[in-house]
Formats: structure tokens, sequence, C-alpha cells
């Protein structure tokens, strides 16, 4: 296959990986299995069919609206499937092979934890763990880091955040992280390891910025006691880490 075509069929892989993680994003916190059932209108609940389902296209062609009832289909599957295209087809781009398909997993898992927290406040830790093997198993591959590297970072990317957790709930006597970001930080560090988490926290909290300017330019109160979800802003710092990692070919620090 031409290498140029690796990041059009990524960027395809992606689109479709993308529909079934949304049907996740929105099923999974209302206690509905995505791997059972057809696929069906969230208000009307009629089934779609293949025309229906069809990543981006289908989402214009209704204009947004389901084809039965009329009713406004969430945007929020259009962003997932569009930001799961997006990483599949960077992914390839970088790394036309293996490492590619690889980086492209550990992107979509992403995005979908960022989702679910930025929605919910909720960090599945199936999912989490399931980053934290993938990145494990993907030091088979070679190359940097290497497994040693990958396992520091899983220990001590939890024991970081996990200590820091502690230290403020006995200080303030409230908590002041949720107990699913020590463990994302070291799915993450198991992916990328140890040296990188510096640069993953710095990230999150220019995300992390971005998004609270965001939110009083709209007119929200963003307060000291105000809920935000951390473990999207460290995901969303993360998979550019990878992308420049794989770029140079080597750790970053």
């Amino acid at each position: 296959m031409p290498i140029f075509a690796f990041p059009i069929a990524g960027a395809i892989l992606g689109l479709i990986i993308g529909s079934f993680l949304a049907t996740i994003i929105v099923r999974w916190p209302e206690g509905h299995s995505a791997m059972t059932g057809r696929s069906r209108c969230d208000q009307c609940h009629q089934a779609l069919r293949p025309v229906d389902m069809i990543p981006v296209f289908s989402y214009f062609l209704r204009a947004g609206k389901c084809a039965y009832c009329g009713g406004a289909i969430k945007s929020d599957h259009l962003v997932i499937e569009l930001c799961a295209g997006f990483i599949g087809g960077l992914a390839f781009f970088v790394d036309p092979g293996v490492g590619g398909l690889l980086g492209a997993i550990f992107g979509w898992l992403l995005v979908t934890l960022a989702a679910l927290d930025a929605q919910h406040h909720w960090l599945p830790d199936r999912l989490t763990f399931l980053l934290a093997v993938t990145g494990l198993i993907a030091s088979l591959h070679g190359g940097d880091p290497d497994l040693i590297n990958r396992l520091i970072g899983g220990i001590s990317g939890f024991m970081a955040l996990f200590l820091i957790g502690w230290g403020y709930r006995q200080l303030r006597g409230q908590e002041g992280l949720g107990g699913g970001d020590p463990k994302l930080l070291g799915a993450i560090g198991c992916w990328l390891g140890w040296s990188v988490l510096p640069l993953v926290m710095l990230g999150a909290g220019l995300v992390g910025l971005l998004a609270v300017a965001l939110m009083r330019g709209r007119g929200q109160s963003v307060t000291g006691q105000s809920a935000l979800p951390l473990g999207s802003f460290m995901a969303i710092s993360a998979f550019p880490l990878w992308i420049i990692q794989s770029t140079m070919g080597t750790t970053l620090l």
C-alpha cells in the first residue's frame, strides 16, 4: 500500500471506531451496554438502519436529525467520530505501521476517557486499566520508552497524584482530586514513561486554564469549589506528547 494511503486508512478506521466510542460514551453512564442490542435513536428508540449509522456522513445527510422522529441527534456523536478519525489519521501519518496503530489505540482510549470525565466526572476503572495494560503491551513493539520506563511511569504517575490528593484531604478535610485521576496518570505513564509525566501535568494545567477562560467567557461562574475534569485535561495533553515522542524516536526528557 502506498505510504500516503496509511493516514487515509487510519482516518477511515478512526471514524468507524469513533462511532462505536460515541455509543459507549452515551450508553455506559446510563447503565446500558454498547456491545449488545441494535443501535437506536436516543429519543424515539427506533432501531437504526445501516444508512443511518455511516460515521459523519449520516449526520450531515439527516441534517443532524433522526430520520424517524425528527429529534436532534446529539452533536457529541459527530465530535467523537471526527476526533477519532483525526487521531487515526495523525497516528498513521507519524508511524505508518504497527506503531501507528498502537498510537491510535492510545488516542482512542484517551478521547473516550476525556469525554466521560468531561460529561460525567467519571473515569471507569476498566477503561483506565485497559489503557495501562495496552501501554505495557505496546512496549513489546520495541523502541522508547522501554518496559521498565513504562512500569516506573505507571507507579510514579499513580503515586504522585495519590499523595497529592491524600495531602489535600488531610489539610482541607475534603476531596481535592477524583479517585480516577491518579489511576489515569499512572496509565498514561505506562505509555509515555516516567520522564514525560511532568509535561503531561504541565499540558493539563494549560488546557485547564484555557477551559476556565472559555467558561468565564460564556458567563459561567468558576470558583475554588468548581469541579473541573482533570482527567480530561491530562488525556488531551497526553496524545500530542505521544506524537512528539514518536516523531523524535526517543523519550522527551
